[in-house]
C-alpha cells in the first residue's frame, strides 16, 4: 500500500509546487488545442508541465523543472515586475503531444480507445466489403433481356412470352413502296448476278452499259437514265421480279450456255500485244490473245467476270460448256443524227424520225487533245481497218517519230471499226480495251467498245451529222 501511495503523493506535491509557481508568476499558463493547460517557465521558456482537463498534472521532464529551478535561484527576484516573456521570445517552446489520450497495449499497430463514455460503431473488417450489385441480375419490375440473333437488327419481339403483361404486341408493318418517279441509284459493291442481269437488260434495249461485269458504276448509272429516255419508263432496279419480267420480254433468260468449238480454239491468236507502235507495225495482225478474250468481245462481257462465272472450265478445250450473257442481236435501222455528249461521255444515236434508238458509253477527247466542237458529217466507214500513224499530224507515241502502218485487228489502236468524220484525222472507232471506255481520255476521237462501234457502223452512212456538245 505504501508503494502505491508514493507516486500519488509525488504527483500531488508536483501539482502543489506548480500551482505555487504559477501564483508567484514564475510560470505562464496556456491552453493547447486539446484543452490541456501548458505551463511554461517564464525564465527559460521551457514547458514545465502539461495539465489534463481532469486536473492531473504531467510534468514534461524532471530535468526541465530542475533547470528552471536553478535558473530561478540564480536570478532571484531580479525581474519580478519586468517583461515575463523576454526569455520566452528567446527560447520558443515546443509543446509535446505525446500523451494524446490513446492507450498503447505494447503493439505499435494496435490501439484501443479510452473509456470516455462515447459509444463507437464497430466497422466491418477490411476483407469483407459491402458487395457491389450484380447488373446482370434481374431487378424487381424489369424485363428480362435476351440477345437478338443478329445484333445489328434492333427489333421488339412479337412473342407474348417475351413481353411484359401490359405491353401490346406490335404487328409487322408492310414495307413502303419506293418512289419510282426518280431514277434509283444502285449501291457500289462486288460483282453480283443481280447487277449483271440489269446490265444485260440495258444492253438489249440499246442503253449500252459497256462491258457486263456484274458491278455498278458510272456507265451503268448513265445507262439506267438512258433507259428512261429510250422506253419512257423508269427502270425499277430494286425489283428483281420486275427485272426478270423485262428480261423475259426482251430475249429470255439472262444467261445461256455456249459450247466452245474447234474453230474457237484454233484462232488464230497472237502471243501478246506490244504497247510500242513500232513493234505493233511489225506484226501481221493484232488479233485476240486467247479464247476468253474472243468470247468476251462476242458476248459483251468482262474477261475476269466471264472466268469467275465459269470456275474450273478449260476454255482451250473444244466441247467445254461455258455460261455467257444472253445478249441480243445487233440493232438495225437507219441513223440520221449522232450527238457526242462530252460531259456525259455518251454517244446518242437518233433515227430519221428524230427518235433516240441507242446510247453508247464513250471516251471523248481530253484536255490535252480535245475533241472538235460544232457539227460535222460522216465521211466513210471502214471495218477491220489498217491504222496509219503520223506523229506530225496526230500525236507522238513513245520514241516513234516516223509514219507507221499498223495492221488491223481487235487489239489495234482503233479496234475493229473506223468511222471517219469530215474533220480531218477525227473519227468514231473501236477500242482494244473495252473495260476502259468512259473511264479514260482519248486523243480527240470518239472511242467505243468494238461491239458498239460495229453495231453503229451497220446503221450509219456517209453524210450523217455528228454534233459535239459540251
Amino acid at each position: 500500500m505504501t508503494a502505491r501511495l508514493i507516486p500519488l503523493f509525488s504527483a500531488l506535491l508536483a501539482s502543489v509546487a506548480i500551482d505555487a509557481a504559477a501564483q508567484s508568476r514564475q510560470v505562464e499558463v496556456f491552453y493547447d488545442q486539446y484543452g490541456r493547460e501548458v505551463l511554461l517557465d517564464v525564465y527559460t521558456g521551457e514547458v514545465v508541465a502539461i495539465r489534463e482537463p481532469g486536473g492531473r498534472a504531467s510534468p514534461r521532464d524532471d530535468r526541465s523543472w530542475d533547470r528552471g529551478q536553478a535558473r530561478r535561484e540564480q536570478l532571484g527576484r531580479r525581474d519580478r515586475y519586468s517583461d515575463p516573456y523576454d526569455d520566452y521570445r528567446r527560447y520558443p517552446a515546443e509543446p509535446d503531444y505525446r500523451d494524446d489520450g490513446y492507450i498503447n497495449e505494447g503493439y505499435e499497430d494496435e490501439f484501443r480507445y479510452p473509456d470516455d463514455g462515447y459509444a463507437r460503431e464497430e466497422l466491418p473488417p477490411y476483407d469483407a466489403p459491402a458487395p457491389y450489385p450484380d447488373l446482370n441480375e434481374p431487378r424487381p419490375g424489369s424485363v428480362e433481356r435476351r440477345p437478338l440473333e443478329d445484333p445489328s437488327i434492333a427489333a421488339m419481339p412479337n412473342d407474348p412470352s417475351l413481353l411484359p403483361p401490359d405491353q401490346p404486341i406490335i404487328e409487322e408493318q408492310p414495307r413502303a413502296i419506293p418512289d419510282v418517279t426518280q431514277t434509283p441509284q444502285i449501291g457500289r459493291g462486288g460483282a453480283t448476278e443481280e447487277i449483271a442481269k440489269i446490265q444485260i437488260l440495258l444492253d438489249r434495249v440499246g442503253a449500252s452499259p459497256g462491258v457486263i461485269d456484274g458491278r455498278i458504276g458510272d456507265n451503268v448509272n448513265k445507262a439506267i437514265e438512258a433507259y428512261r429516255d429510250l422506253t419512257g419508263e423508269t427502270l425499277r432496279t430494286y425489283d428483281t421480279a420486275y427485272i426478270d419480267e423485262k428480261l423475259a420480254a426482251t430475249g429470255g433468260d439472262p444467261f445461256i450456255t455456249y459450247e466452245i468449238t474447234q474453230e474457237d480454239v484454233a484462232g488464230p491468236f497472237v502471243a501478246s500485244i506490244p504497247s510500242d507502235y513500232g513493234e505493233k507495225a511489225k506484226m501481221d495482225r493484232l488479233g485476240y490473245v486467247s479464247v476468253v478474250e474472243m468470247l468476251s468481245e462476242r458476248f459483251h462481257v468482262d474477261q475476269k467476270y466471264l472466268a469467275s462465272i465459269n470456275p474450273g472450265i478449260d476454255f482451250n478445250r473444244p466441247g467445254s460448256i461455258v455460261r455467257v450473257p444472253n445478249v441480243a442481236k445487233p440493232l438495225t435501222g437507219k441513223v440520221s443524227r449522232i450527238v457526242a455528249d462530252k460531259s456525259r461521255k455518251q454517244l446518242r444515236v437518233y433515227d430519221e424520225g428524230g427518235k433516240l434508238i441507242a446510247v453508247y458509253p464513250s471516251t471523248i477527247g481530253s484536255t490535252a487533245t480535245p475533241s472538235p466542237s460544232g457539227t460535222h458529217t460522216v465521211e466513210r466507214i471502214a471495218l477491220n481497218p489498217m491504222y496509219t500513224y503520223n506523229p506530225k499530224i496526230n500525236f507522238q507515241q513513245g520514241n516513234n517519230t516516223r509514219v507507221l502502218s499498223i495492221p488491223p485487228g481487235p487489239n489495234g489502236p482503233v479496234g475493229t471499226v473506223w468511222i471517219a468524220l469530215s474533220k480531218p484525222t477525227y473519227g468514231i472507232h473501236g477500242s482494244p480495251e473495252p473495260e476502259k471506255i468512259g473511264k479514260t481520255n482519248s486523243n480527240g476521237c470518239i472511242r467505243l467498245t468494238n461491239w458498239d462501234a460495229e453495231e453503229l457502223a451497220k446503221m450509219v452512212s456517209p453524210g450523217v451529222t455528228v454534233e459535239f456538245v459540251d
